[in-house]
């Protein structure tokens, strides 16, 4: 199979177990772990999700480390930057989101009203991104491959979701239709007024009501893993030194999930699909 795929029925999402060989324009392509203690960050996930790990050389005493799942991509992880921590930036998962020409897209975001916190520029081989914000506040990346398309497996252990978490969902609708040509929509059967993300044909994330964040959080995109069993993640998650923000809780005909902040602090979702 060529592409991931979020199956939506009867409000029911869930991703179906697949390889991944390229990812649509638009769509979530790669999850990215900044970190304080890459080592000990490490050691979190390949417990948790049962991940791999194969570190790449990018300097003296500086490496990359890319988790793998069946041989396949999941993510990456990195130590942050001191300007990075002297900003004030906390650990932190980043996500990226697949374009066809990254200059074009920094382009038309800077037009759509976003900042641009890193111009393209070119990953070696591998690819060509840019640091985004948008005029919301939140901090996403756009990748534009070459040789590495992204996360390559769905299923269980693996990137399933994102929640854009914003004080300013109309706001942020307008910013990411302009720029992606996403559908941002609320479901009419849906009475707590979420904001369903939908790319091509696609349902990929979401943007849940303003009423319901932390108005502390600064604006940000939460992004979920898939489990087989969210209850015994989350407390696995804790055993391994995390952090419970928001314990399992269950959405009839969705699912479960729960919120979790991994050791040095960076905060993901758990998620097992009711289907």
């Amino acid at each position: 199979m060529t592409c991931e795929r979020a199956i939506h029925t009867s409000g029911v999402y869930f991703w179906a177990m697949a390889n991944i060989d390229k990812h649509p324009a638009g769509s979530f392509c790669w999850v990215e772990l900044a970190t304080t203690d890459q080592n000990a960050a490490k050691t979190f996930y390949t417990s948790l999700f049962g991940w791999a790990v194969e570190d790449s050389p990018m300097g003296p005493d500086d490496f990359y480390s890319m988790f793998k799942l069946s041989g396949r991509n999941t993510g990456a992880a990195y130590t942050m930057r001191k300007e990075q921590r002297a900003q004030g930036v906390p650990p932190n998962w980043m996500l990226y989101i697949a374009v066809e020409n990254a200059d074009q897209s920094v382009a038309k975001a800077a037009q759509a009203g976003g900042t641009i916190h890193a111009p393209a520029f070119d990953v070696m081989d591998v690819g060509r991104m840019a640091v985004l914000q948008d005029p919301t506040g939140a901090v996403f990346s756009l990748w534009q491959p070459k040789s590495h398309s992204g996360i390559g497996i769905t299923g269980d252990n693996t990137f399933c979701w994102a929640d854009l978490s914003t004080p300013n969902p109309e706001r942020a609708t307008k910013f990411y239709g302009d720029l992606f040509g996403w559908q941002l929509a609320k479901d009419e059967k849906d009475p707590s007024g979420y904001i369903h993300i939908k790319n091509g044909e696609d349902f990929i994330g979401g943007i849940p009501p303003a009423k319901h964040r932390n108005p502390n959080a600064p604006p940000h995109w939460l992004i979920y893993f898939q489990v087989a069993d969210a209850e015994a993640a989350t407390a696995k998650a804790a055993q391994l030194g995390g952090k419970v923000l928001m314990p399992a809780r269950k959405m009839e005909n969705v699912g479960t999930w729960s919120i979790v902040a991994d050791p040095q602090g960076a905060v993901f979702a758990l998620f097992k699909s009711a289907r």
